[in-house]
């Protein structure tokens, strides 16, 4: 199938936004608009979301990646993944525009990108679903949670770990002083009160608010994943949220946070490209 590659330029509160539309020679009424994770630019890393773009396009459905404010070759300020909602509706608003068959848009994000997408998904009926992968739920107690579960955990594992004990190069007295620095944040008392939702509460009432479709894919060899796994495995809200009937969930075990091999880039995308046509 041949496909049209465009530039488009679009307004966002005075300033000039770019980005790259990928048409098939008829689109159909559902396209994907990549929600860029930062600090990061349109092409992605390995060069990702121009080829899952590329690979929507060839499979009809019409896909568009763009810079917000303030990266890659946009104007503007540079700004949180929290604090982009106008740079979403504007690239929305200019896909559509250049796309007139397009009736609805599935936001497709990494890392903070699906944070954003979360979060701006609910505000906007034109969109119908999400793709969330591996998404951004940090916080100081929850990051050090995974890393005490995971990241040690999986050093006893480690041949390069235990080469390095055998050596005698390995520093005993730094790595404890990390892990008991990461035990107090994870469990320790007498933090500041917050005065706005914590970042997973707000993501979790995004999705919660948003009526529509939902595909999440994890890596699992990424703490950040396994951070958003260990958060929905232990949150009652999020763990009935990411079992209903509306959320698809997959995992590649040994990928990691930006799907760097090829094998795992092309999953992602037939996953991408399967669900779309599922509903």
């Amino acid at each position: 199938m041949d496909i049209e590659e465009r530039v488009v330029t679009f307004d966002c509160q005075g300033d000039s936004l770019y980005g790259v539309m990928h048409l098939p020679e008829t689109p159909g009424t559902r396209a994907v608009l990549v929600v860029v994770g930062g600090p990061q630019y349109r092409a992605g890393s390995h060069r990702q979301f121009t080829l899952l773009a590329r690979s929507l396009a060839m499979n009809g459905i019409a896909a568009m990646r763009f810079d917000y404010r303030g990266m890659g070759d946009s104007e503007g300020a540079e700004r949180a993944f929290g604090d982009v909602q106008d740079d979403i509706a504007a690239a929305i608003d200019a896909f559509m525009a250049a796309a007139p068959g397009v009736r609805e848009i599935v936001l497709w994000g990494l890392c903070d990108g699906a944070s954003a997408a979360m979060m701006y998904a609910p505000l906007d009926a034109r969109v119908s679903g999400v793709v969330l992968l591996n998404p951004w739920i940090r916080t100081p107690d929850s990051i050090a949670r995974t890393t005490l579960r995971h990241y040690y955990r999986d050093r006893l594992v480690d041949r390069a770990f235990w080469a390095r004990v055998l050596r005698g190069s390995f520093n005993y007295q730094r790595s404890l002083a990390s892990m008991f620095q990461l035990v107090r944040t994870a469990f320790g008392t007498g933090t500041a009160p917050r005065t706005t939702l914590a970042l997973p509460d707000r993501m979790h009432a995004g999705l919660h608010a948003f009526t529509g479709r939902v595909l999440v894919i994890i890596s699992g060899a990424d703490l950040t994943g396994r951070e958003f796994c260990d958060l929905a495995e232990a949150t009652p809200k999020w763990r009935q949220l990411l079992q209903s009937s509306r959320v698809t969930q997959y995992r590649i075990d040994r990928a990691d946070h930006t799907f760097s091999r090829r094998v795992w880039r092309d999953q992602v995308a037939h996953w991408t490209g399967a669900w779309l046509g599922s509903w």
